[in-house]
């Protein structure tokens, strides 16, 4: 039982039960397999941006004490701006970088 909740957590934490303590054992458990993979060459962003989800969950509960909230809000934008980091670079701006370095797409 208590195996499904954790899955439901790591899943999609607004769909799972309010529980706090839930919640940070799954971010946790979360970030720590970011980290481990982030010794390869790319860094999963899926895994980012769900990291980045759990932690805007626990900022959002209104029971969670101040200083909790607060450190989760800030966490939560500092693995948006991992997230938006990593996402793909849209084909316009790489056109629009090559005529301004005057560089030629190698076909």
């Amino acid at each position: 039982m208590a195996i499904e909740k954790t899955d439901l957590a790591l899943q999609e934490p607004n769909t799972a039960p309010a529980q706090p303590e839930l919640l940070v054992s799954a971010v946790l458990h979360l970030m720590s397999h970011y980290t481990a993979n982030s010794q390869e060459a790319s860094s999963c962003i899926k895994l980012a941006s769900v990291i980045e989800r759990h932690l805007k969950a626990l900022a959002d509960l209104p029971d969670l004490a101040p200083v909790l909230r607060a450190t989760c809000q800030q966490l939560s934008e500092q693995w948006a701006t991992v997230v938006e980091r990593a996402m793909p670079q849209p084909e316009k701006f790489r056109l629009f970088t090559r005529l301004v370095t005057g560089s030629r797409a190698v076909n």
